[in-house]
């Protein structure tokens, strides 16, 4: 742990067992004899905490004169690491969005103050973390929460369900009955892993496309993580089933720069060419979306192969009125 870290537990340990000696301070923090002098030091003579050592006690302690909101005594503000930072902000952003209409309040509120207490620190309250450092969802689309509630229900209780569902895609409205089998939160938006009675098949579907949702007391079909990931696992992006290819695409130097640090997929091959400009291999199944991620860097982004892929990206491109190389 770093200095500040241990500035933090050295604070919690005194506080909770009100005394503490040298070694059980050295065992807890894992640190040499000097270190811990040193951490001790720089905490009373610079940060003003009143830590005294007591003969009759057997250890260190808060000055018995000192408040615990001494004001003169002020730890630096504990900072996250960039993961750290984005769990704690999405996990908020998740429970927000979740409880637009108010009804899951008395259930999430709880969980939201301990949020809060995680995020602030030293003189910082949670409302000043979260003004200073955005997280910003683009194309996340609105889930019934009703709905949410009753695919949740079922997936934990292993019930199937009844869903109407609209396909984005195709605007067809069919009925399904289902077996739930994970929920994917994936690029802002809910999608439910579940096995098709109707298709005799693993299907996706979207939350926010589900119009109707209904829990059956049919107990639902397992499918083992093995089998799930062997599906939904290997191929790029929400879309899956069928054959696996490999898309081989080049980037331009100007956007090599960018791409060659992104991560598209688990499993994806990149390589910096000699002249500045990146190629990439990335599986796939159904190219849906990764043709919308392709057509994104416009002609900065070459399809080398499959044909297939390349082919349908022409004719997107042909159908903007564009030139693809």
């Amino acid at each position: 742990m770093d200095r500040t870290e241990r500035f933090y537990k050295i604070e919690k340990l005194l506080r909770q067992r009100k005394v503490a000696s040298f070694a059980a301070l050295q065992a807890e923090l894992e640190v040499s004899p000097s270190t811990l002098k040193r951490d001790l030091d720089y905490l009373r003579t610079r940060l003003n905490a009143p830590i005294e050592w007591s003969r009759q006690a057997g250890g260190y302690r808060y000055a018995e004169s000192a408040g615990l909101s001494d004001p003169a005594h002020e730890l630096p503000g504990l900072w996250f690491s960039s993961s750290e930072i984005h769990a704690l902000l999405t996990m908020q952003h998740l429970l927000a969005g979740l409880d637009t209409g108010g009804l899951l309040t008395p259930h999430v509120a709880p969980l939201m103050d301990r949020l809060n207490a995680l995020l602030g620190s030293a003189n910082n309250d949670a409302q000043e973390v979260r003004r200073r450092v955005r997280i910003i969802a683009l194309a996340n689309r609105p889930v019934r929460l009703g709905h949410f509630q009753t695919v949740g229900a079922a997936l934990l209780q292993r019930k199937r369900l009844v869903l109407v569902y609209t396909a984005h895609g195709s605007g067809q409205t069919t009925e399904r009955e289902v077996s739930p089998l994970r929920l994917v939160h994936y690029r802002e938006n809910w999608y439910l892993d579940a096995w098709c009675h109707l298709r005799q098949g693993l299907r996706n579907f979207a939350v926010d496309a589900i119009t109707e949702a209904h829990l059956l007391d049919t107990a639902a079909k397992e499918v083992s993580d093995a089998k799930l990931d062997a599906l939904f696992g290997p191929s790029y992006g929400i879309f899956s089933g069928g054959r696996v290819q490999w898309a081989r695409l080049h980037f331009t130097p100007e956007r090599a720069r960018w791409v060659a640090s992104e991560q598209w997929h688990p499993q994806q091959q990149g390589k910096l060419q000699a002249d500045g400009s990146y190629l990439l291999r990335i599986p796939y199944a159904d190219h849906r979306e990764l043709i919308m991620d392709i057509l994104k860097h416009g002609t900065h982004c070459e399809v080398l192969g499959p044909a297939s892929l390349r082919q349908a990206v022409g004719e997107e491109v042909e159908k903007m009125g564009m030139k693809y190389f």
